[in-house]
């Protein structure tokens, strides 16, 4: 637990520099530092002759939102020079991986939430720019997925609903892995209002490895939609797996993305 204060303090200088970011963009809106206002037209210009033809209003469309570039979604990544010590790049996947979380249940909710946590691909195929990032903690067997990627919004608020009904339906329930049977039990991991929507859960499986020592592993996975894009997150691992970087890592990352998409909507 002594590494949580240490995560906390490396996300707030990131979001400070985030904010010096926005503050940098707002002052360079003509190219010099110095917002300047439109000149006012002469009065003449302003009112129109007793003569003139009353105007139509027209509705005005609503632009549809521009699909961020590969670059831009690079930029939006949560990387290890945001988290700091002790996360380093992935050596590989861990071998919990297939030996606990490649697994099977007999309710339909369960097997998927199973196949997710496995796969760590809650939305399939992305419709545009995916970016990904993976790191471990070197201080014991942890690891952290970063995902962000383009998905249709109804598409997304319909998996992060069933994301949200497992804490029901699959509270307590037995997984058959390779390591053997597990005991395996899911809870609602509440997340700040990021994004547009959002959900997020801890599971942790208990039961015997395969040299039958007794273990436990703890997943977190949340993911929040930030427009037409999505953040999706696990975090996991048989140490100490702190709920506090699941949620600031989250939150951070919803700012970043969301602060991307209003440069991109700036730019059109």
């Amino acid at each position: 637990m002594t590494r949580a204060p240490a995560t906390a303090r490396a996300l707030l200088v990131s979001a400070l520099s985030v904010t010096a970011l926005l503050a940098a963009a707002a002052c360079s809106a003509d190219g010099r530092g110095t917002v300047r206002a439109a000149p006012v037209p002469p009065a003449s210009a302003q009112a129109p002759s007793a003569t003139a033809a009353p105007a139509v209003e027209q509705p005005t469309p609503t632009p549809a939102p521009p699909e961020l570039s590969e670059e831009q979604v690079r930029a939006a990544l949560v990387t290890e020079a945001d988290l700091g010590a002790p996360w380093v790049p992935t050596r590989g996947a861990a071998t919990w991986r297939d030996g606990v979380l490649k697994a099977d249940a007999e309710h339909a909710d369960c097997r998927w939430l199973l196949d997710v946590l496995y796969t760590e691909e809650l939305f399939g195929e992305p419709t545009g720019p995916r970016a990904v990032v993976a790191l471990d903690d070197s201080s014991d067997d942890t690891q952290l997925r970063y995902q962000v990627s383009a998905h249709p919004p109804a598409d997304v608020d319909r998996v992060l609903d069933r994301l949200g009904t497992l804490p029901r339906t699959c509270e307590r329930f037995t997984a058959t892995a390779r390591a053997g049977a597990q005991d395996v039990r899911v809870e609602e991991l509440p997340l700040s209002e990021a994004g547009d929507a959002r959900a997020a859960l801890r599971v942790t499986l208990t039961g015997e490895a395969a040299d039958g020592e007794p273990m436990r592993l703890t997943v977190d996975v949340a993911a929040v939609r930030v427009g037409e894009n999505t953040i999706t997150l696990t975090n996991g691992g048989f140490g100490a797996v702190l709920s506090e970087v699941t949620l600031g890592v989250t939150r951070f990352g919803a700012e970043r993305l969301s602060e991307i998409g209003r440069q991109a909507r700036a730019r059109v």
